[in-house]
């Protein structure tokens, strides 16, 4: 007997990889936080040994270390011996959900959380709610009410109600390819401008795109926090949905976290149909930076800073092809977070909403990070680290807008056509 069941436990061969060597924890945000062993990852690795072992417990204190990672997968990049932090991280917190009592409040969050986020249709009704909800000040309650509010993406009503996608943009010109576009839950509503610059840039490159209606979410924010059952329906969903449109190159995602779980249908599911599918899922950046551009360019003056996504730059080692589409951007000035790059900026899916205290101050950090580097615009491709660092960078009193990378590419494409 041990702490864990019998049902996707993680690896003990993973753990073994580890030698607590510690090049993990620079980049790891909570160790840089506490510098507390037990919140670094070779420390979870050593609970997680402690729990598999005969006779061991998966305890309340344990939980809490396990519950306080980001899963931003940082540790993944630094680590010498190749270990797969990633893999282990995310077989415990099923492990977690299904043997430990999270307390009555911890159960109503996650309750509103997952019976909220992954659905359009909710969320449309959300996005009506939030502009008087912020004119009334509720924003500015203490805890968790307020917070969220906070943390909500602040769309345009109008956007979020009607920014929806044709479910086929033809190829402009020569066709070159044909891929499907997921327009997913959160981006769908909150950033429909991303999927109208996506859709317009891939066709003014060549592609024909389909944009199914469903899926409604692809799982990722279930998937990453520990959700099992629930994640594996909406993978089996997605890849139903996109076997329907029929035969692509490629499907496409342009939200880091939901591009980071589709890749992993394959550990997920096991089937062989679910790694066919997987091997097929490229973010958007990957596509356009691996074909020679034809659409041109107008100059974008502007003086840019990206950010790296964790669930783009660790979880699917996606670095330079976002910074290669916005360098071939006219006029457009890149340059890079001046200090701890490698560092989560705590958004981290459900992470800001469930670890408020730790998220606040990451993000806090990481917005005195970007405005060191004397940018006049940031770039982000993933929806939840556009929200969280545009309300830190409020909160400072210097917002920057926020875009993502294909929205400043349809910029420059937009204007010279």
């Amino acid at each position: 007997m041990s702490g864990f069941d019998s049902h996707r436990p993680p690896s003990q061969d993973i753990m073994d990889d580890c030698v607590h060597c510690g090049f993990c924890l620079d980049t790891c945000p909570t160790y840089v936080l506490w510098q507390n062993e037990a919140d670094s990852p070779r420390g979870r690795i050593v609970l997680m040994t402690e729990a598999a072992s005969a006779g061991g417990q998966l305890s309340d204190e344990m939980v809490t270390h396990f519950d306080r990672c980001l899963g931003c997968m940082a540790c993944v990049s630094a680590c010498p011996s190749g270990v797969r932090y990633d893999r282990l991280i995310e077989r415990v917190r099923p492990q977690v959900e299904r043997q430990h009592k999270r307390s009555t409040r911890e159960q109503a969050l996650r309750l509103v959380l997952f019976e909220t986020l992954p659905y359009p249709k909710r969320l449309r009704g959300l996005a009506l709610t939030l502009p008087l909800a912020r004119r009334l000040r509720l924003d500015r309650l203490p805890g968790r009410l307020g917070a969220m509010i906070r943390l909500a993406p602040r769309a345009r009503v109008r956007e979020a109600l009607s920014g929806r996608l044709p479910e086929r943009t033809p190829a402009q010109g020569r066709q070159r390819g044909r891929v499907a576009l997921l327009q997913g839950c959160v981006q769908r509503v909150f950033f429909s401008g991303v999927h109208q610059a996506a859709a317009q840039v891939l066709a003014a490159e060549g592609f024909e795109v389909l944009a199914p209606r469903l899926p409604d979410c692809c799982g990722a924010l279930e998937l990453h926090a520990g959700e099992d059952d629930a994640a594996v329906a909406r993978a089996q969903a997605t890849i139903a949905a996109f076997d329907a449109v029929g035969q692509v190159d490629y499907v496409i995602t342009s939200a880091a976290g939901c591009g980071s779980a589709m890749k992993e249908y394959g550990e997920l599911l096991d089937t062989d149909a679910a790694r066919a599918f997987a091997g097929r899922v490229r973010d958007i950046s990957e596509v356009l930076a691996d074909v020679e551009p034809v659409a041109l360019r107008a100059p974008v003056p502007l003086r840019v800073v990206y950010h790296d996504a964790c669930h783009l730059a660790h979880a699917q080692g996606v670095r330079e092809e976002p910074r290669s589409l916005l360098r071939s951007i006219p006029a457009l000035e890149l340059v890079e977070v001046p200090a701890e790059p490698e560092v989560c900026c705590g958004s981290a899916g459900i992470y800001n909403l469930v670890q408020a205290d730790a998220a606040a101050e990451l993000g806090r950090r990481k917005a005195l990070h970007v405005l060191d580097s004397g940018a006049e615009a940031v770039a982000a491709g993933n929806p939840g680290c556009a929200a969280q660092l545009d309300v830190h960078l409020r909160q400072l009193g210097r917002p920057l807008p926020i875009h993502h990378p294909v929205e400043l590419l349809w910029r420059s494409i937009g204007g010279a056509a």
